[in-house]
């Protein structure tokens, strides 16, 4: 489920930790055109207006880390609309192009900026994401006033910044730039040490990472989990990391904690399983996705199950299924069928 190479590919590409190889769009280069199929939300954009600050956000209805980010996104758009700040919510790579709308106008004000469709042959993905090495989403791209890219990165890792020094006039390209030579260089390492399956070496690269990026310090740590659990198989190191972030790093954040209640309980080689801290975990997730993310529910439901609370565990996968798009639905289902026979099975005490 969880491969340490998934890992390192989910951290350094979909954290923004930097791109994948050496990308035809970078920093410092003219923003392409769009080619939009609809918009659904505010006047369209022609064009890039000297003078503007662009930011161009890559979302899909499916992709929870998406999802997550557009009240942040809306809160930054109502806080720098009058400073010459234009947000646009660019859907891309979307598996049913029907859910769009209906989504759009269900989020209402939580969605506050322009939103745009691609157009059929995903020709904006492709000229921007492709050509930037990024093939994960949520990623977004801050245009400046002169029409150039100045930031490519995941929307809640360092934007805020960014774009409030680029509308100022006191953004530093050239700092901008010695810090993606550093990640470039840092990128090299981290491959070696992978394919050289050294653990103790990416421990420690992951320091160095946290130190150039700390804004992705939950993605960063839950990479160091999956070292610790996969490649090292240190559990007690493992385990008493992930109980100092449920508190601290992980608190707020439930991809992280989600993903490593999941590692805990899915993977086929961890020989030694704290079911009670996944279990913590896949509480918190759920608590802070506020009992409404299929996948969330999901995790918490396998946790209850292995725990032996069968009740509990019928009643959350019961409401992951209703909670689930039509691509989990099926399967999620079956685990609920699952966990119904089991207790049919258990003789009544």
């Amino acid at each position: 489920m969880f491969r340490i190479g998934k890992i390192l590919a989910l951290v350094l590409v979909a954290e923004g930790v930097f791109a994948a190889d050496a990308p035809a769009l970078k920093v410092g280069d003219a923003a392409p055109a769009l080619s939009i199929s609809k918009w659904l939300n505010g006047e369209a954009v022609a064009s890039f207006e000297k003078g503007k600050v662009y930011v161009l956000e890559c979302w899909a209805t499916w992709c929870g880390p998406c999802v997550a980010s557009i009240p942040h996104v809306s809160e930054l758009n109502t806080a720098l609309k009058d400073k010459g700040v234009v947000f646009i919510g660019l859907n891309v790579w979307e598996r049913d192009r029907t859910k769009v709308d209906p989504f759009v106008k269900r989020m209402g004000e939580r969605m506050n900026y322009r939103v745009a469709v691609d157009d059929e042959k995903n020709t904006t993905a492709q000229n921007w994401l492709m050509a930037a090495g990024r093939d994960g989403i949520p990623c977004a791209f801050v245009v400046d006033k002169g029409g150039k890219i100045a930031w490519i990165g995941h929307p809640m890792d360092g934007m805020d910044e960014v774009i409030e020094q680029v509308a100022a006039g006191t953004f530093d390209p050239k700092k901008q730039a010695e810090q993606e030579a550093r990640r470039e260089e840092l990128q090299k390492k981290v491959e070696a040490a992978y394919n050289a399956n050294d653990g103790d070496a990416l421990l420690k690269l992951s320091d160095e990472m946290l130190v150039l990026n700390p804004k992705a310090a939950a993605g960063i740590q839950f990479m160091k989990f999956g070292i610790l659990m996969q490649m090292k198989k240190d559990y007690a190191a493992a385990y008493a990391m992930a109980a100092k972030l449920l508190d601290s790093d992980w608190k707020n954040e439930p991809e992280p904690l989600n993903q490593a209640a999941g590692m805990i309980l899915d993977e086929k080689d961890v020989q030694k399983r704290d079911l009670d801290l996944a279990l913590k975990m896949a509480q918190r997730a759920d608590e802070i996705t506020q009992h409404a993310n299929s996948a969330m529910l999901d995790t918490l439901a396998r946790a209850y199950f292995e725990k032996g609370m069968t009740d509990k565990a019928i009643e959350a996968q019961t409401q992951a299924v209703a909670k689930a798009d039509a691509d989990s639905k099926e399967e999620r289902s079956k685990v609920l069928v699952k966990y119904e026979a089991a207790k049919k099975a258990t003789p009544a005490r």
